[in-house]
């Protein structure tokens, strides 16, 4: 079966999926030779199917190998259209670096959506395994969530766990079979404040909290720091922060100071121009070379 969604008039398909590294971490599987990205759709009380999404300029074509009826169809549409940012709109952050030589590429390729997972809880808990550690061992924490915790496809892959199964199990697993390290209790802290309804992540997509009082909110999650909250931020569509690592800082001394090492005051300095946009502007900047 095929879906095939309409995207915006400014849009590239092969910039959103290689956007960041989520496109490298299951329930996403990425063929870059032929530019194809599966993804596992949880369908709640159904079981998981695996798509696969290609684009066109005008549209994506979503397939799948099973029949699904109009409610699922929506689910699998509506996740899509998430994952690859159709409804954000960009359009003031395109007026805003057109006139900039530097930046104007980012309008004309279509670039500026960062793709994400259907879910906040997701993206947090990548965000969590992405700090203080390579992205090998990203992948192989990653891997082992989904693996062992996920349900299965009927073409046995997984879906990204839900809370409830991470909130399950000791802290134990965590270290030892999903090699999580001193994050293990922070994931099943995370997940059982989330079950047990004292937070709800999912509302931080909607909420009308200054950024200010919304990052409080992300580091009151144990794990999420400066950086992981920057970084989520960017994923729920504000991008205030830069969210600076050694990976940007190191990019920017080579990008934009001939190689010579500057301060992160200075770096922030350099994009102020770009206003509530900077944080996506720094991004697209220090990744122009990731499609040539």
């Amino acid at each position: 079966m095929e879906i095939r969604i309409l995207t915006p008039k400014i849009f590239s398909f092969k910039r959103t999926v290689i956007s960041h590294g989520w496109y490298g971490l299951l329930p996403f599987e990425f063929d870059r030779q032929n530019w194809r990205l599966k993804r596992v759709i949880d369908l709640n009380k159904r079981r998981p199917i695996t798509v696969e999404i290609s684009g066109t300029n005008r549209f994506l074509r979503v397939e799948f190998g099973e029949d699904l009826g109009d409610a699922h169809i929506e689910k699998v549409t509506r996740d899509v259209r998430h994952i690859l940012r159709l409804d954000d709109d960009l359009e003031t952050f395109y007026a805003t670096v057109r006139s900039d030589p530097d930046f104007a590429w980012i309008e004309i390729q279509g670039a500026g959506r960062l793709i994400r997972s259907p879910t906040v809880f997701e993206d947090l808990v990548k965000m969590i395994c992405t700090t203080n550690c390579s992205w090998a061992l990203t992948q192989k924490m990653v891997t082992g969530l989904v693996e062992k915790l996920g349900r299965k496809t009927t073409d046995r892959r997984n879906a990204f766990p839900v809370p409830e199964a991470l909130a399950a199990q000791p802290v134990e697993f965590f270290v030892k079979e999903v090699r999580a390290g001193y994050r293990a209790p922070y994931l099943k802290e995370l997940a059982e404040r989330i079950v047990s309804g004292d937070l709800n992540v999912e509302a931080w997509l909607h909420s009308e909290l200054p950024t200010t009082e919304l990052i409080k909110q992300i580091k009151s999650v144990k794990g999420a720091g400066d950086y992981a909250a920057e970084n989520l931020l960017k994923l729920l569509g504000r991008y205030d922060g830069l969210a600076l690592d050694s990976w940007t800082r190191a990019k920017f001394f080579e990008v934009r100071n001939n190689g010579k090492k500057t301060t992160d005051r200075k770096i922030a300095q350099y994009y102020s121009r770009f206003n509530q946009w900077r944080g996506l502007a720094l991004w697209c900047d220090m990744t122009r070379d990731w499609l040539q």
